[in-house]
């Protein structure tokens, strides 16, 4: 399947959801209906994923294995885009969302940003691979000097756009010896063979970043932001696919809506929520971390940490991590229309229970047309799993992770085949795969 094929499909999987008025938001004290998916999960005899009967994974790269820079790779493995490099190789480019005290896996000649003189150890690494053997050839560092690298997104023309989820510098909290202040996006080609050459897109705002996706047809950039009181950010390029020739910042506001959080059962329901408008930022530079309030002021509409975003075929899906009146999170979809002024909003899916959903972060789309959900929450029995949801709004397990940390970056080859996802700490990137085309309708109730 090409990529085309694949996002067209994924775009008539969720239009249907439109149409259908999605589903009603039961009582959290009320069994619910969900999708049986894949089947039951299996145990996993090493301890570490376990998959439905007919899945299997495999370790492509782990923390301190050898890389051809003579550097190892390096901890915290977040955000990450799978590309096609054209000649039967696949190119994952993987965020690490490391701070300035962590280990860098090896000094590195170029990056961003240092501290007391030796540049931060954040940045991302290139996982190369055979497209269909899945055998690694090559893994390098192809950006650093940069701090908390947690999400970010592809790009049309294939780059893959890397957001520090960190705001800080010189004389700021946890700024201590840093030489440059941190908060932005910085751009790394799939293509790249070492490290990039890191230019801060200053123009897409300084704030607590989390991940990024384009819409093809326009250019734009939709931001997400790691805060409580977040919003939602529109970046309208000077020069379509040229980010560091600037353009204009925005935020979303949805039309009679201030509050999506549902924190206070504020009346935002599964459904239609309201027509969109953006609103114009300025300074947005921010050296005082303060560009959320600045759109709030404005009537911006504010999300509980805004994290995963990933574009459809006309549509942008965006994990609230908090969100919902049970505060496990929810997913929006945004409908974009071809002028950019007449966007739509609505509120896809929302958890009622740790069963369904429990704080979604990176998500992606699957061949089906299914969201695939990392979990993202850490409590003193750390229980994450990837979480599937249909078009119809169920949710259902794919993956459960044993150890006590979470699955992020998930994220499919060009032809769906294969799905790969990071383990946070310590690292491992793996490959899924198995019968993606063998999924069961049929529902239960829990």
């Amino acid at each position: 399947m090409d990529r085309r094929s694949f996002l067209q499909m994924t775009g008539m999987a969720f239009t249907a959801v439109s149409a259908s008025g999605c589903v009603t938001r039961p009582l959290p004290n009320q069994p619910f209906t969900r999708a049986i998916g894949y089947g039951e999960l299996n145990a996993d005899p090493e301890g570490l994923l376990d998959l439905p009967a007919g899945f299997s994974y495999r370790v492509l790269s782990s923390l301190g294995d050898a890389m051809k820079d003579g550097a190892v790779v390096p901890d915290k493995a977040d955000g990450m885009g799978c590309f096609d490099l054209g000649d039967g190789r696949l190119a994952l480019v993987r965020n690490h969302e490391l701070v300035s005290t962590d280990d860098s896996g090896g000094a590195f000649a170029l990056g961003f940003g240092a501290k007391d003189g030796v540049f931060v150890p954040g940045g991302t690494t290139h996982v190369v691979l055979d497209r269909d053997s899945l055998e690694v050839s090559d893994q390098y560092r192809s950006l650093g000097g940069t701090i908390r690298n947690c999400s970010g997104g592809i790009t049309p023309w294939g780059s893959w756009l890397t957001c520090e989820e960190s705001v800080t510098g010189p004389g700021q909290k946890y700024g201590e010896g840093l030489d440059k202040s941190h908060g932005w996006v910085f751009e790394v080609p799939a293509a790249q063979t070492g490290l990039a050459e890191p230019v801060a897109l200053v123009a897409m705002g300084r704030f607590n970043h989390e991940a990024a996706c384009v819409d093809p047809a326009t250019g734009y950039v939709y931001l997400t932001e790691d805060r409580e009181d977040s919003v939602l950010y529109r970046f309208m390029p000077s020069e379509p696919g040229k980010l560091s020739r600037g353009g204009r910042l925005q935020a979303m506001k949805v039309e009679g809506v201030t509050d999506l959080r549902n924190w206070a059962d504020n009346g935002v329901v599964l459904g239609p929520v309201g027509q969109v408008s953006w609103i114009d930022l300025e300074g947005v530079e921010a050296p005082e971390d303060d560009l959320r309030y600045q759109a709030a002021a404005k009537g911006a509409s504010l999300i509980a940490r805004g994290e995963g975003i990933h574009m459809g075929e006309g549509e942008a899906f965006i994990c609230s991590t908090s969100g919902g009146d049970a505060g496990l999170g929810q997913i929006f979809k945004l409908a974009l229309s071809a002028s950019g002024d007449d966007d739509r909003l609505a509120l896809f899916f929302e958890s009622v229970s740790h069963h369904q959903f429990n704080f979604g972060d990176n998500l992606t789309v699957a061949p089906n047309g299914h969201l695939v959900v990392c979990e993202d929450q850490y409590t003193v029995n750390v229980d994450n799993h990837l979480r599937g949801i249909t078009a119809d709004g169920y949710a259902y397990p794919i993956a459960r992770l044993n150890l006590q940390t979470e699955l992020a970056g998930a994220c499919f080859s060009p032809d769906g085949k294969t799905l790969f996802v990071n383990v946070y700490s310590p690292t491992k990137t793996l490959a899924i795969t198995g019968p993606w085309d063998q999924f069961n309708a049929g529902l239960i109730t829990v």
